[in-house]
């Protein structure tokens, strides 16, 4: 019987345990940047909350921001080559313009959950439609930051992965 990630010994801890968490263009400015619409969190929040909530499962959270589509792009790949378990991503405006962050996520074949601070269908229509989205088994929006934890459940759900008691 295969072992889960939650069964196994520090010494078979892989990057198969890594759930890699990538934030997107502003993603850098949380906390100060339309705190009316994406809180007063930084990103430092976000990504504790995510080592937390990974930790919780037996996994570890990689958190990457960037503000450049490519740079996205080579994370997607890099958790590929690693053989990440799952990626959770925001990748804010590019979610609803970029066909190349979408044929990434394709490409690799990594479980991924989508996650947006804000509810994009009740903002502007063009946030409406997201590319990536379509290369997500699941789409978080509207619940702030706590869509990370929320994703990161889902994502270890999927897994087969239970807490830790």
């Amino acid at each position: 019987m295969a072992k889960t990630p939650a069964d196994k010994t520090p010494a078979d801890k892989t990057a198969a345990e890594t759930i890699y968490v990538l934030n997107g263009p502003n993603l850098n400015l949380l906390g100060t940047r339309e705190p009316e619409t994406y809180g007063h969190a930084t990103l430092a929040d976000v990504e504790k909350l995510c080592a937390q909530t990974s930790a919780q499962f037996g996994m570890k959270a990689d958190c990457r921001q960037s503000n450049r589509e490519g740079e996205l792009i080579d994370f997607i790949h890099e958790a590929h080559a690693r053989k990440a378990a799952g990626i959770i991503i925001n990748a804010g405006g590019y979610s609803h313009t970029s066909i190349a962050l979408h044929d990434a996520l394709v490409a690799v074949k990594i479980p991924t959950v989508e996650v947006h601070i804000s509810n994009i269908h009740a903002r502007e229509s063009f946030r409406h439609h997201s590319f990536t989205a379509r290369a997500a088994f699941a789409t978080l929006s509207g619940f702030g930051i706590d869509g990370y934890r929320l994703a990161i459940s889902g994502l270890a759900a999927k897994l087969g992965v239970k807490a830790k008691a």
